[in-house]
């Protein structure tokens, strides 16, 4: 065989090794000119391999695998969605230029694709699809919503797969990276205001979150521009159904989000939510977790100076379940929520950080998310549109490794305020009535008031003020006194009851 053929044999093997839209005859016309550059320093093989090297340059094997410092890349993948036409003005041009947001995953997480000018018109007259797999050519960044990736060039692979499924998530669990087309149904757990951000083309941006649970699980759900406005219109405990949305990855976690095809509408159907939470004695410094319990104490809220010249806020709160007990750190909006002793909550995504007197703490920040459940879900309750199933419902039984609602209180039963329980004294199964009293136990102190006696309560002060609130490890006690009383101090109060409280007569 001739040494000509074998060098031919030989640029063929390095052609069908590359993944490029390059013609093998360009490539050998590419080989020729690189020889000659060379001077005759190089065979056509080496020249060959030195091309293949410069043309395989910025080529990832996963989207996982982009990031924003890179000057170029090369990558495959799905479309999940394909946006709107946006026209902007140009500095010093008059011509308006265009831009379309497509969004793409593969099997490892998923990109926001920017198509300008003239690829976003294309795009406009129907030559993109959702489900197309597409090989793509871009210069990623950075952006608002995460990684983007300017596209200079993309062109349909019909022979590549990409193993991102398209279609409906029924429920939070089934949700998977990169589906669109997606209904989901539940509980709007919490809703947070509307921010708004300048884009590379000049535009003005909303978005806003909610966060949406059902019998699976929670997911935070995204509201891009228009469709921001829902978050300020929805209320904890309103039975919703997420219509048309999307999923992407942010941080390591899913999000479900909402854009100009999608919408959130309010439902009347009941739609359970049963939290699973990690037992407080078990969470560890650095963990993001989340939580769950009966609160015992509730500090008033403080504010403070940031180094900014701004104003902040924080309150911290106590909360129990049947493993320990620990302080929360309420930041910012979340320190003005309505949370009172006895009440029974969720803290999603808190992050578990050095406190007081080297005592772990959580802390409820801007990402965390702190749901009163007898004010809008109840304990694993089902909750009707537009209203919360109270807290006399059943509790929900804990999940695999986690504490469930009926675990806060270390009560059986599934609830707080279980027929017999609490200081009200109103004997009904489930009475609401307790909440702010006796977190669980307390029967002796039920049957105290239904006979009117005079009782005695000995406990440690974990709230001053007005009322004054006892814990003696079983149940907590609201104590109306005059008594100047410190935290941590132990105490006996003697009275009779008046409603839920205990009217000291003594404290000693």
């Amino acid at each position: 065989m001739s040494q000509s053929r074998l060098v031919m044999g030989a640029i063929e093997d390095v052609y069908e090794d590359l993944e490029t839209d390059v013609s093998e005859e360009e490539f050998r016309e590419a080989v020729a000119e690189k020889v000659e550059q060379m001077g005759g320093l190089a065979d056509e093989e080496t020249a060959a391999m030195l091309l293949a090297h410069e043309l395989n340059e910025g080529e990832v094997e996963a989207i996982a695998d982009i990031e924003p410092g890179m000057d170029e890349v090369k990558f495959l993948a799905k479309v999940v969605s394909v946006g709107e036409l946006r026209t902007f003005e140009r500095d010093g041009e008059d011509e308006d230029g265009r831009v379309v947001n497509v969004d793409a995953a593969d099997e490892t997480d998923s990109v926001r694709l920017a198509f300008w000018d003239e690829q976003a018109q294309s795009i406009v007259d129907g030559q993109l699809d959702e489900g197309q797999v597409l090989r793509i050519k871009g210069r990623p960044k950075d952006g608002y919503n995460g990684l983007e990736v300017s596209v200079d060039k993309a062109e349909p692979d019909e022979d590549a797969e990409v193993d991102v499924d398209l279609g409906e998530g029924s429920t939070v669990d089934a949700l998977r990276m990169g589906q669109s087309d997606v209904n989901v149904r539940g509980i709007v757990l919490e809703t947070d205001s509307i921010r708004t951000f300048d884009r590379d083309d000049g535009t003005e941006g909303r978005v806003a979150n909610f966060l949406l649970g059902d019998e699976t699980g929670r997911v935070r759900v995204t509201l891009w521009d228009d469709r921001a406005d829902r978050a300020e219109e929805l209320s904890p405990g309103s039975a919703v159904e997420v219509v048309d949305g999307y999923v992407r990855e942010r941080e390591g976690d899913l999000e479900l989000h909402v854009g100009d095809r999608g919408a959130v509408d309010e439902i009347d159907e009941a739609v359970e939510f049963t939290p699973e939470t990690e037992p407080i004695d078990g969470v560890a410094m650095d963990e993001t977790v989340d939580i769950g319990g009966v609160v015992r104490s509730a500090d008033p809220k403080r504010t403070f100076d940031r180094d900014d010249g701004s104003e902040g806020q924080v309150r911290n709160v106590r909360i129990q379940d049947d493993t320990g007990d620990i302080r929360v750190a309420l930041w910012g909006e979340k320190a003005d929520k309505d949370i009172a002793p006895g009440d029974e909550v969720f803290v999603a995504d808190a992050e578990i950080q050095d406190g007081w007197q080297d005592d772990l703490e959580a802390s409820a920040g801007w990402q965390s998310t702190v749901v009163v459940l007898d004010e809008n879900t109840g304990a694993g309750a089902t909750a009707p549109a537009g209203g919360a199933s109270g807290g006399d419902s059943a509790g929900g039984s804990a999940g695999d490794g986690s504490a469930g609602l009926d675990a806060f209180t270390g009560d059986d039963s599934g609830g707080a305020d279980a027929e017999g329980t609490g200081p009200s004294g109103s004997g009904s199964s489930g009475s609401s009535e307790a909440s702010g009293s006796a977190s669980a136990g307390g029967g002796s102190a039920a049957a105290a008031t239904a006979a009117s006696e005079e009782v005695e309560f000995t406990g440690t002060v974990v709230q001053t003020g007005n009322p004054v609130i006892l814990d003696d490890g079983e149940e907590t006690m609201q104590v109306d006194t005059d008594a100047t009383l410190t935290l941590g101090q132990e105490v006996t109060a003697r009275g009779r009851f008046d409603g839920d409280r205990l009217d000291a007569e003594d404290v000693f």
